[in-house]
């Protein structure tokens, strides 16, 4: 196994892993809260 061989194993560990993150983003049942959490900045001290 050279350098060549590692190289290829991490970019393809690090696409899977993209792609896992990417599809657990999308999912529907995050979809609230997702919402939620962008409201947040919005939501500020009303003194």
């Amino acid at each position: 196994m050279d350098i060549t061989d590692l190289r290829i194993i991490s970019t393809v560990g690090a696409l899977i892993t993209f792609v896992g993150i990417w599809v657990w983003a999308w999912l529907g049942r995050h979809k609230k809260d997702f919402e939620e959490a962008a409201r947040l900045p919005l939501e500020g001290d009303e003194e």
